[in-house]
């Protein structure tokens, strides 16, 4: 029994440690796929003449604003979850659930409306080309963070009964 116990603590300590250093990894991930920063891999791939370049700046800097707030919140949710695996109540997992969701959704929000603000600047093609590649590389660091996460109930089942 205090196996089993050990084991369940070290995994919701490692899972918590990940949650902490979310951010850190974001960029991680990234440079680790691409050998290049985020902001190298937008410059890159969207290619804008230096006049475009300097319009879309002030998109980007506020939308990468918006996007690390809602990191940040992402991050809490994860935490959020590591703190509360071993005990997760129903009234917890609704609550979590709601607030995922409601994250994902800003995140979307998010999209429309840098689309529409890049779009003035850059014009449409340009400004999908962005979202393009904001969307896969947010799927990107999404999925990473995915594989690390005990889905509920899943570090239960690997107990060995004595």
């Amino acid at each position: 029994m205090k196996k089993i116990s050990l084991i369940l603590v070290l995994a919701i300590v490692s899972f918590s440690s990940y949650a902490q250093s979310t951010f850190k990894e974001d960029i991680d991930v990234l440079q680790s796929f691409y050998g290049k920063s985020k902001g190298d891999l937008v410059k890159e791939y969207m290619n804008l003449s230096d006049s475009q370049a300097a319009a879309f700046a002030k998109v980007y800097d506020s939308y990468e604003a918006d996007r690390k707030g809602l990191g940040q919140t992402k991050f809490q949710l994860i935490n959020d979850y590591a703190a509360n695996y071993a005990t997760l109540t129903d009234e917890k997992a609704d609550e979590l659930a709601k607030a995922t969701l409601r994250n994902h959704i800003g995140y979307e929000k998010l999209y429309s409306k840098t689309y529409t603000q890049a779009k003035k600047v850059i014009g449409a093609i340009n400004a999908a080309k962005f979202i393009q590649l904001e969307v896969y590389l947010q799927t990107i660091i999404r999925a990473e963070i995915l594989e690390t996460i005990p889905f509920i109930g899943e570090l239960d089942k690997s107990k060995v009964k004595i």
